[in-house]
């Protein structure tokens, strides 16, 4: 009798040992089951949230080529910083809890780094631009970096494989981590200059005064900056101050013919034709704040012949 209560009991407590051990397993089933549900709305909600930004934002980059349109149709062939095109938009709420903020600017105010090759009748091989390197060149020195990356520059760019005095080609890169080689053509980024093996903090000083548009493109005396100024003219003369106040007081400053002036004596035939004052290359950036997130849009819009404006490319959170 005894044993067999014994028995009995041994199997009550492996009865309830078992019944512990399934809740156990229960409860973990059910907890992973609600994780993986709430990480999947999680999911579902920031992919929507992208998806909503991202239309918004088109949206605002829609705005902006009817708004650049209609300024530009008005400007009699001069694109200044008073315009409507270059003021501010926003935040202007869109929906409950959705904001939109937009700014523009205009690219060919930017020192464009593929001046510094030329094609001869504009569809042979690429090669080296002597009056665009120079300018380069005054502006790196201006910003104190190392001149050696003009002729990198050069390099990058140029179909030889040559290399130029202080220049790299394949052979360089291919020492480098990771290697790689030139793409013997024009940038489409300026952060290509990071792969020519330039530092974070000279790139940092130099990306707001530098673009990357097609060779041959003319720089904006209109909107350009004192540095890219003084590295067109060759002498530091431009007072970032009087530039803006003569900008809000009367739209361009310096215009073609004033910056031809301040050339030295020989000069105004080779810059003369790299410089006006329109422009049909512009930058968008976009904020489309949802709630707590931001979504940033970078357009690059170009004007076509008909007048109308395309975006060229896009990019979202970095330039």
């Amino acid at each position: 009798m005894k044993r067999a209560a014994a028995h009995a009991g041994h199997q009550r407590g492996v009865a309830l040992l078992v019944a512990i051990i399934l809740v156990a397993i229960a409860a973990m089933l059910a907890t992973a089951i609600a994780w993986r549900s709430s990480i999947a709305a999680r999911r579902g909600t920031a992919v929507f949230t992208v998806a909503q930004g991202y239309e918004l934002a088109l949206g605002g980059e829609a705005m902006a080529a009817y708004v650049l349109g209609d300024s530009l149709a008005h400007s009699q062939g001069i694109v200044a910083p008073t315009q409507s095109w270059a003021q501010p938009y926003g935040p202007y709420e869109l929906d409950a809890g959705a904001t939109f903020q937009g700014e523009m600017e205009d690219l060919q105010g930017r020192f464009n780094l593929n001046s510094v090759v030329t094609q001869a009748g504009g569809t042979g091989p690429f090669i080296e631009d002597k009056e665009g390197v120079a300018e380069f060149m005054r502006l790196l020195q201006e910003l104190q970096i190392d001149t050696q990356f003009a002729a990198r520059l050069v390099d990058w760019i140029d179909t030889d494989t040559q290399g130029t005095p202080g220049g790299a080609e394949d052979a360089y890169y291919e020492t480098q981590q990771p290697p790689h080689r030139v793409p013997n053509t024009t940038l489409s980024s300026v952060s290509e200059l990071l792969a020519m093996g330039m530092d974070r903090a000279s790139y940092d000083r130099l990306r707001p005064l530098v673009t990357a548009l097609p060779a041959g493109t003319p720089l904006n005396t209109c909107t350009a900056r004192a540095e890219v100024l003084d590295a067109i003219v060759g002498t530091q003369e431009w007072d970032p101050k009087l530039i803006a106040t003569q900008r809000t007081q009367g739209g361009c400053f310096p215009d073609r013919q004033t910056l031809i002036n301040a050339l030295t004596t020989g000069a105004s035939a080779q810059v003369g034709p790299r410089i006006g004052t329109s422009s049909k290359y512009f930058r968008l950036r976009a904020w489309v704040t949802l709630g707590t997130t931001r979504f940033t849009l970078y357009s690059l819009l170009q004007q076509d012949p008909s007048g109308h404006f395309r975006p060229l490319l896009r990019t979202f959170g970095t330039e």
